[in-house]
C-alpha cells in the first residue's frame, strides 16, 4: 500500500499561514515595481545561481515539484498536482499539473523534470547543487560521470514521474522545492549553452523581458501563468550599480521601491527610529549564518591548531555591536531555530592570549601572513577589518580583499584561491529549514568541489557518514533520534574548526508605501528577500 498525500491547493488570494487576510478588494492587478542591488546579478539559471542576491529572482522565473506557502516552511505541491511514497520510504510517485507552459509556449511534461534534475547532477553543469541529489539511485555513477542519467527517476506517463531512492531520505520533498530541481526546457539549454543564465526560460510567474549588463534586469508578467491571480505586479525592475545609501534616498524620493540590499548599516538606527518609517520597515527572523571560513587545502589553515586559535581570537561581540546589534553571537553553525542547535554548546570562547598559545604549539609563534575575502558591500569591509585587527593581535597578518560577491563566490569554488573568506552578503541562509542543509552543500564533501559553497574545502568522511545516516531516518518516529545525531555531527564538526561562526542576523526589509502585501511576503523566510508574486502595487490602475 502506499501512503496517498492529499493535496489541496491553497487559495492564492486567501488567508497566508500566522498571517491575516488580504481580501480581494485590497489586491491589485497591474502596475510595476523597482528594486535596487549595488551587484549585478551572476546568473539566473536555477542549476547554477546560489547566492541570496539571485535565490527570489530565479525562484520568480522557475517551479519545481514542490513549494513552500507564502510567508512560511509549509510544504505544498507546485508543478506536481499530488503524490504518494511508498511504505518503506523509497519511492516518490509525483503526478503533475498539465495546465503548465514554459515561457516558450510548450506545455511542461513529466521528461521536462527527469531531464532538469539529471541536468544538475551532471558534473558538466558544475552545479554547486550537485550533492542535494545523493539519495536518487544511480547518483554515484552519474556524479562521476560514468552514465548520462539517474535509474531511480522513471517517467511513468507525461504526468507521472517516480523516484527511487538508494535509500529512505527525510529531506527528498525539500530538494524537490529547491532552486536546483526546478524544471528547464531542453531546447532552450541546447540553443543558449552556458550562455542559458542570461536567457532564462521557466515556468515561472514573471518572464524575463530584458537584462543589461551592469544596468537592469527586467522581468515582465507571464499571462500564461498557472496560478490564478498571480503575479499580481505586470513588471519588475531590478537596477543594479546601485550604492544601498543612494538607493536609500532614492526611495525616500519614491524613485524605486525595495532595497535589495537592505538599509545600509551606517544609516539604520536613523532610519529605524524616524517614526515615519514606523510602516515601511519589516523585520524578520531567517535560519542564517555568518560566518569566516578557513580554507583547510591552504597552508597553514591545514592545521587543525591554526584553525581553533583563529577562532579564539575573533571578538564576535564587537562585531554585532558595529551592526547596532542587528544579530547575536553565533557559536556553531546552525542558527538557534534551526532543530540541531545546541542551547548548552558553549564553543570557543574569546581568548587572545589562548589563541597565541594554540599558535605557538602549531609552529607559527611568529605568526604569518594570509589573506581574507570579503563582498565589498557595506558592512562587510568595516566587519572584515575588525577581524584584520583581532587576527593581527595574535600575529595573524591578514591582507584584505574587498571584492564583488561574484568574485568572491568564484573564489571559494576554487581550492587554492581564498585562505579565509568572509561570508557577509553571501553568509548561508537556510535552503529548506532541515539541519543538512546547513552541512551538505557548506560543510560536507559534496560541497567540496570546483564551484561549490564548501569554501573551507572541508571534507570529513566519518561525519558525511553520520549525515547520510541522519538523512536516512524519515520515519517521523525517528524524528528526535534524527535531530540529536545532528546535534553530535554539528558539535564534532566545530572541534575541527572549518569556521568560525560569527553572528546570527535579523532580516530587515525597507519599501515604499505604494506597495502592498502582508509583512510576511516581504520576508518571506524562502524567497529571499522578497516574495515577488504576491506582491502588488497599491497606485495599480
Amino acid at each position: 500500500m502506499k501512503r496517498l498525500i492529499a493535496i489541496t491547493i491553497i487559495c492564492l488570494i486567501a488567508c497566508l499561514s500566522g498571517a491575516g487576510v488580504l481580501t480581494a478588494e485590497t489586491i491589485k492587478q497591474g502596475g510595476s515595481m523597482t528594486v535596487t542591488y549595488k551587484d549585478d546579478v551572476s546568473t539566473l539559471d536555477p542549476a547554477i545561481g546560489y547566492d541570496w542576491q539571485n535565490w527570489s529572482m530565479i525562484k520568480s522565473l522557475f517551479n519545481g515539484l514542490m513549494d513552500y506557502k507564502a510567508g512560511t516552511y509549509e510544504l505544498e505541491p507546485d508543478l506536481a498536482k499530488s503524490f504518494s511514497i511508498s511504505d518503506d520510504g523509497k519511492t516518490y510517485t509525483f503526478k503533475l499539473r498539465e495546465d503548465v507552459k514554459f515561457h516558450n509556449g510548450r506545455g511542461l511534461v513529466a521528461d521536462d523534470i527527469k531531464y532538469s534534475i539529471e541536468r544538475a547532477v551532471n558534473p558538466k553543469t558544475q552545479s554547486p547543487g550537485q550533492g542535494f541529489f545523493w539519495s536518487i539511485s544511480g547518483f554515484d555513477d552519474m556524479a562521476a560521470g560514468k552514465t548520462e542519467n539517474l535509474s531511480g527517476i522513471t517517467v511513468v506517463d507525461p504526468y507521472t514521474i517516480q523516484f527511487v531512492l538508494s535509500q529512505p531520505d527525510a529531506t527528498f520533498l525539500h530538494v524537490m522545492a529547491i532552486n536546483f530541481a526546478f524544471a528547464v526546457p531542453r531546447e532552450a539549454i541546447e540553443k543558449w549553452g552556458q550562455d542559458f543564465g542570461k536567457h532564462p526560460v521557466g515556468t515561472g510567474a514573471f518572464i524575463m523581458k530584458e537584462w543589461k549588463l551592469g544596468q537592469r534586469v527586467v522581468y515582465e508578467r507571464n499571462k500564461a501563468y498557472y496560478k490564478a491571480g498571480l503575479p499580481r505586479l505586470d513588471e519588475i525592475v531590478f537596477e543594479v550599480g546601485q550604492e544601498p545609501t543612494v538607493a536609500l534616498l532614492r526611495l525616500q524620493r519614491g524613485e524605486v521601491d525595495i532595497l535589495g540590499d537592505g538599509i545600509p548599516p551606517a544609516r539604520f538606527l536613523q532610519v529605524k527610529n524616524d517614526p515615519k518609517n514606523k510602516d515601511l520597515i519589516i523585520e524578520g527572523g531567517q535560519l542564517h549564518t555568518g560566518y569566516l571560513s578557513l580554507n583547510v587545502k591552504m597552508k597553514p589553515f591545514d592545521n587543525k591548531l591554526v584553525r581553533q586559535a583563529v577562532n579564539m581570537a575573533i571578538n564576535k561581540e564587537r562585531i554585532c555591536k558595529m551592526i547596532n546589534n542587528r544579530a547575536v553571537p553565533a557559536n556553531q553553525p546552525l542558527p538557534p531555530a534551526m532543530p540541531g542547535y545546541d542551547k548548552n554548546y558553549k564553543g570557543y570562547a574569546f581568548d587572545a592570549a589562548k589563541a597565541r598559545d594554540l599558535l605557538a604549539k602549531a609552529g607559527f609563534g611568529k605568526g604569518f601572513t594570509t589573506e581574507l575575502y570579503a563582498n565589498n558591500t557595506d558592512p562587510n569591509p568595516r566587519i572584515a577589518q575588525a577581524i584584520q585587527r583581532d587576527l593581527s593581535e595574535i600575529g595573524i597578518r591578514a591582507e584584505i580583499k574587498t571584492l564583488a560577491q561574484s568574485t568572491v563566490i568564484a573564489a571559494g569554488g576554487e581550492a587554492d584561491q581564498a585562505p579565509m573568506i568572509w561570508s557577509g552578503g553571501m553568509a548561508w541562509i537556510a535552503d529548506f529549514p532541515d539541519p543538512s542543509n546547513f552541512y551538505g552543500p557548506i560543510l560536507g564533501c559534496g560541497g567540496a568541489v570546483k564551484g561549490g559553497w564548501n569554501w573551507s574545502w572541508y571534507c570529513n568522511e566519518a561525519l558525511d557518514a553520520k549525515a547520510a545516516e541522519a538523512d536516512a531516518m524519515s520515519d517521523p518516529a525517528l524524528a528526535e533520534r534524527r535531530t540529536d545525531l545532528w546535534r553530535s555531527i554539528f558539535i564534532e564538526l566545530m572541534e575541527d574548526g572549518p569556521w568560525v561562526p560569527i553572528f546570527n542576523e535579523q532580516r530587515f526589509t525597507m519599501r515604499t508605501d505604494r506597495l502592498g502585501g502582508q509583512d510576511e511576503i516581504f520576508v518571506d523566510p524562502v524567497h529571499i528577500p522578497v516574495h515577488y508574486e504576491y506582491v502588488y502595487a497599491k497606485d495599480a490602475q
